[in-house]
């Protein structure tokens, strides 16, 4: 089984990030007002004066809490997402606690897609996007490529086209009217 780009980590990261971060915001502003509350009442009973600002230690707290969060999911998505290419199809294994097992048929292949964005540029490798026969559903909106290798250097991914555009060609040959 083939392992991704090193690159892909920063993937894992950013798409972590974008999750952790906003619930660590969220988390450490409600405990912030329930310490808070907490902190006044106990003031009021025991006769001091209120003085109640704003702390910013619950949130930069969060902050370092979701960091390391989102730094120990990325090395571990990106330790067990693997693919293979088999003689008759493409093995994708990935996943951390649900693991999914995908096995794509040559003769279902449609379209081989490469993309290279931003951070994929920066980091020196390339997106290959398999579109099958039958279209697979995105949980996060849309509809999407069924087999995607997130992260493979730009020759490799030229190579993996290739290689799938030939067994397209081949497996579609022999058909017509």
């Amino acid at each position: 089984m083939e392992k991704l780009h090193p690159g892909a980590k920063w993937l894992f990261r950013i798409r972590s990030y974008m999750v952790t971060l906003v619930l660590a915001i969220v988390l450490t502003s409600v405990i912030g007002n329930m310490l808070r509350i907490f902190f006044v009442v106990r003031r009021a009973q025991a006769g001091e004066a209120l003085n109640v600002g704003f702390s910013f230690v619950p949130l930069i707290v969060g902050v370092i809490i979701a960091i390391i969060i989102s730094e120990i999911y990325s090395r571990m998505a990106y330790n067990r997402w693997f693919y293979e290419f088999t003689p008759t199809n493409l093995k994708i294994e990935k996943g951390i606690i649900w693991k999914k097992y995908s096995n794509i048929p040559y003769e279902r292949v449609q379209n081989v897609d490469i993309h290279r964005g931003i951070i994929a540029r920066m980091s020196g490798f390339s997106s290959v996007a398999i579109q099958t026969a039958g279209l697979s559903y995105s949980r996060r909106g849309g509809a999407g490529a069924e087999g995607a290798i997130p992260a493979v250097t730009p020759a490799a991914a030229e190579k993996i086209r290739e290689f799938l555009m030939k067994k397209i060609s081949k497996s579609h040959s022999g058909q017509g009217m």
